[in-house]
């Protein structure tokens, strides 16, 4: 079992930035592919950014360019740089630990979430 706390969420106006963080558990953590996720209200959770156990990353096309995911394997952390940031970005975003970088974009297989942090954009 791995437990996944993310932390960072909080409101910031329209270009702004903010930093959240995923720690978790387990003594692997160095071999997970991490990947966040967001859901908006009213909308179906969607794939936002993933890193493989090699550093190797993906990024939706909504974010490219302004975020940017990364790990801390040494503190079982698993970042995402929010950068210029837009009212549409408002959802709570998810850390999950996923089996594959290649299929997040696609078909995401997760074998455990976060409960999520909220990240809302004021206009």
């Amino acid at each position: 079992q791995v437990q996944l706390v993310e932390s960072g969420g909080g409101l910031v106006q329209s270009g702004g930035s903010l930093r959240l963080s995923c720690a978790a558990s387990g003594r692997t953590f160095r071999s997970y592919a991490l990947g966040w996720f967001r859901q908006a209200p009213g909308k179906e959770r969607e794939s936002v950014a993933a890193i493989s156990w090699s550093s190797s990353t993906y990024y939706s096309d909504s974010v490219k360019g302004r975020f940017t995911i990364s790990r801390d394997n040494a503190k079982n952390t698993v970042y995402l740089q929010m950068n210029s940031l837009k009212p549409e970005d408002t959802a709570v975003y998810y850390c999950a630990v996923i089996r594959s970088v290649a299929l997040v974009g696609s078909s995401p297989v997760v074998d455990y979430w976060g409960k999520g942090t909220l990240v809302t954009v004021s206009s």
